[in-house]
């Protein structure tokens, strides 16, 4: 998770819901809902996406933190690809999301699904399948992704403030992923999402400069690993993408990020919180050694926090309300 995708730790947590009545576990999708009206959609999207990753190894990165930016905030109802207009400054500009990137493919995707099915499968559906594709296509699990979604018609950058900073601890991190019906062990899981992409410096430079009032660095850290994150991100950074690796494998969807946490070694103190509690440690443990349960439970929680819902039409150009 590729120098646009700052801050991955955005993926996955947010803090104060807004509109929590419209963030409901819904059972009204469907993994066949468009066998009907639009067969080929899936074939379709994924062709998309894998021609945008031809081109830039980063997509896959992108779209999964997209797809969990949108979900976390009003539900997965597209709102994230919005556009801000005169008096509406919109989700993708608010200061958690300026980098995020690869619109164009959500738009490519649209584009040539609308040619197939007019006016039939929505953007967030479009997102959560683009997003699932990502990880395939990055060697990791493929399933099947409920659909039915709506799209949504309110995209405020305000609400951006509810993903937290990757300083949130564990305690913080449970109370965030319960408001949305979702237990310790999604966070965990999804958490693994972390196996993709790059963080800039200003995402952890908390824990490598001035930690403390009694030490400059997070003794948590490997000290070699903190030696090297010191070396790209020094105390007075000027390069603008400066930054490191959220794993070793960066563009591989596999379960390095739990053998590096378990190191020592990993880029946000949200991340080292994880084993603070025995419950989360032993899960990242278990998904550490292997790569097969890791995989199994990345796919229940992706469906679970895919399904939370909002929306109220499909729209026609996923950058605009009808």
């Amino acid at each position: 998770m590729a120098a646009k995708n700052t801050n991955m730790f955005y993926l996955i947590f947010s803090f104060i819901i807004v509109g929590l009545a419209h963030l409901n576990l819904v059972n009204t999708l469907s993994a066949n809902y468009y066998d009907q009206t639009c067969p080929n959609a899936e074939s379709t999207i994924t062709s998309v996406v894998k021609k945008a990753m031809l081109n830039d190894p980063t997509v896959p990165a992108a779209l999964l933190r997209m797809h969990f930016h949108d979900c976390f905030i009003r539900g997965c109802d597209g709102s994230v690809l919005l556009n801000s207009t005169g008096k509406n400054k919109a989700e993708k500009d608010g200061p958690p999301n300026i980098s995020l990137h690869a619109f164009y493919v959500i738009d490519n995707a649209k584009k040539a699904v609308e040619a197939l099915c007019p006016k039939t499968v929505s953007c967030a559906d479009i997102l959560a399948l683009a997003a699932r594709d990502a990880v395939t296509l990055s060697g990791g699990p493929t399933w099947d992704v409920p659909k039915g979604r709506k799209d949504g018609r309110v995209s405020k950058a305000t609400e951006t403030r509810q993903l937290p900073a990757p300083t949130f601890n564990i305690s913080q991190l449970q109370q965030s992923f319960a408001q949305r019906g979702l237990s310790m062990d999604d966070l965990v899981a999804l958490s693994g999402g972390h196996t993709l992409g790059f963080a800039h410096c200003s995402s952890f430079q908390n824990r490598i400069h001035n930690f403390s009032s009694k030490q400059s660095v997070d003794p948590t850290l490997e000290s070699s690993f903190a030696a090297s994150l010191k070396s790209v991100c020094p105390a007075k950074n000027t390069a603008k993408n400066a930054g490191a690796n959220l794993d070793a494998t960066p563009t591989t969807f596999d379960n390095r990020y739990y053998k590096l946490l378990l190191q020592g070694k990993s880029i946000f103190s949200s991340d080292q919180s994880l084993i603070n509690s025995a419950k989360t440690k032993a899960l990242v443990s278990k998904f550490a050694s292997s790569q097969q349960e890791f995989q199994k439970a990345f796919v229940k929680s992706m469906v679970k926090m895919s399904s939370i819902s909002g929306g109220q039409e499909v729209r026609l150009d996923c950058r605009v309300v009808n």
